[in-house]
């Protein structure tokens, strides 16, 4: 069984979106990936409509068990800051309204789960994107790799039950069919690695 997992790079000049199947093994495949554009000459409705119209569609098309979604993190930009959490509650609100459930995932925990250090550069993390996707190049631009490597780490890691990822809550009862088959087979893996 595989999970499915559309990770978000929230963001009002690029939203990065991706999709990958992640198996229980951690094998992860590359479904779709694509960075929808707004111009910062355009005003901030039709920006955040466009964005909305992207999302809207991505998960249509992709229909995934879960959307992982890069945390907003404070910085000294305060633009940039605001820019990424009006992009993220589009995200949020889109997936909500198809009752699919919504992970956060800081930059740090996303570089740590894809390259293994916490302080990886984006190039890093561009390169492990790759070979863990089996891919010939580079994912461009890096909200692009962004995107997948949000992705990788919410199939890796923030499916594990009671992982502390979820902004969704949600009871076992109200997981998918995907999302019980994986929080199974990670506990059979918890159980035979403790043997």
């Amino acid at each position: 069984m595989t999970l499915r997992v559309v990770g978000v790079d929230p963001g009002l000049t690029r939203c990065g979106l991706a999709c990958v199947d992640v198996e229980t093994n951690r094998r992860t495949q590359l479904v779709g990936v694509e960075v929808i554009g707004t111009s910062a000459n355009q005003p901030l409705d039709e920006r955040l409509l466009r964005i909305d119209q992207g999302i809207e569609a991505w998960l249509d098309k992709h229909k995934p068990d879960v959307v992982a979604i890069e945390r907003v993190f404070a910085s000294t930009n305060v633009s940039t800051v605001m820019g990424t959490a009006q992009a993220s509650g589009i995200v949020i609100a889109a997936a909500a309204r198809r009752k699919i459930p919504v992970a956060l995932h800081t930059p740090t925990e996303v570089k740590a789960a894809v390259t293994g250090s916490g302080q990886a550069s984006k190039d890093a993390v561009g390169k492990m994107v790759t070979k863990i996707l089996r891919l010939t190049e580079v994912p461009k631009p890096a909200d692009a790799a962004d995107a997948l490597a949000l992705a990788i780490t919410h199939g890796w890691r923030g499916a594990a039950p009671g992982s502390q990822a979820s902004a969704s809550s949600r009871s076992a009862s109200a997981q998918t069919p995907a999302q019980k088959a994986w929080a199974a087979a990670e506990a059979a893996a918890r159980r035979t690695r403790s043997r």
